[in-house]
């Protein structure tokens, strides 16, 4: 390990990663960003919803103007994963990148989450083209009036469903042949505010240009959608905050104080790997949060040392 080591290393390089990047260099701080190359964000065709961007942007058009901008100030951007972290009995962590061992005092989490996609055949193309979405909030304003169909089941398929239904009359919830796991007070709400309920297995899809042609199903009907919704849950990227022993919730985001900081001394989390709104105005803000609570901890932690004091911003 680096005799001295860095103030933070960033782990995700999302918005939520990128911003405190932003400010980290601005505070003039010594750290490094380790990307896996996977963020959420990229996936993302146009977002019509981020402020700033009246004509909307796409999700690696960001991502590029962000990276830009934090390299400009200095940030370093390493494309690698981190495989373990370690903290010593100081409070200093380790972090195992490659054959690499880099050496911090504070460690941001932007690891973001994984969506649990729909088995559905060219799933990718379909995500990039908009045809399979995962955000009503994001972009639920762009299906108003459209045919929408909705894969899940349980509470989380119909809450989706519902909110969805703010913006068109022609839902469907279609749960992939698994059953569809609704109380008949459920089903009576999903009937009341019209959308129709499927259980069936879905064989084929058939796409054509900007719309899914058709779902064919088991049954053999076809129902067509210009867009299709997931509502299948995410899994949250804490495995390596977990091995630190950091408190997470019931859906494995990591829990934190208003400062962002974990349960663990020293540990932020910024973003999706924080349980709040999936957006990524809340994880750039959640991240200005982070950097400037590691920016003034370490300034009490060097103040201690050389005996001064200083106020907390």
């Amino acid at each position: 390990m680096n005799n001295s080591p860095l103030d933070c290393l960033v782990i995700g390089a999302g918005p939520a990663g990128l911003t405190s990047a932003i400010y980290l260099a601005r505070f003039r701080r010594r750290f490094k960003v380790i990307d896996g190359g996977a963020s959420r964000a990229s996936l993302i065709p146009v977002s019509h919803n981020h402020s700033g961007f009246p004509d909307g942007i796409a999700g690696p058009a960001l991502i590029e103007r962000m990276t830009t901008q934090a390299r400009k100030y200095g940030a370093a951007i390493r494309q690698q994963t981190v495989t373990s972290i370690e903290r010593n009995a100081v409070g200093l962590f380790s972090a195992k990148v490659g054959d690499d061992v880099i050496g911090a005092r504070t460690l941001l989490m932007a690891t973001g989450v994984v969506d649990v996609e729909p088995e559905l055949p060219d799933l990718t193309d379909a995500i990039h083209r908009g045809l399979v979405r995962h955000c009503g909030i994001c972009d639920g304003y762009e299906v108003i009036d459209r045919r929408v169909g909705v894969l899940g089941q349980g509470d989380s398929g119909l809450r989706e469903a519902l909110f969805l239904r703010t913006y068109t009359r022609d839902i469907t919830l279609l749960s992939l042949g698994r059953p569809l796991d609704l109380s008949f007070a459920q089903i009576q709400l999903a009937q009341a505010a019209g959308i129709a309920l499927i259980d069936e297995p879905i064989s084929a899809v058939e796409i054509d240009g900007d719309r899914i042609a058709s779902m064919t199903l088991k049954g053999g009907a076809c129902k067509p959608f210009d867009t299709v919704y997931s509502a299948l849950g995410s899994e949250a990227r804490s495995e390596l905050a977990r091995s630190l022993g950091a408190r997470t919730d019931a859906k494995g985001c990591i829990v934190t104080n208003e400062h962002m900081c974990s349960s663990i001394a020293g540990l932020f989390a910024a973003g999706d790997i924080v349980r709040s709104l999936d957006q990524i105005s809340v994880a750039m803000g959640e991240a200005a949060i982070a950097a400037t609570s590691i920016h003034n901890l370490l300034l009490q932690d060097d103040a201690s040392r050389t005996g001064l004091g200083l106020a907390e911003k």
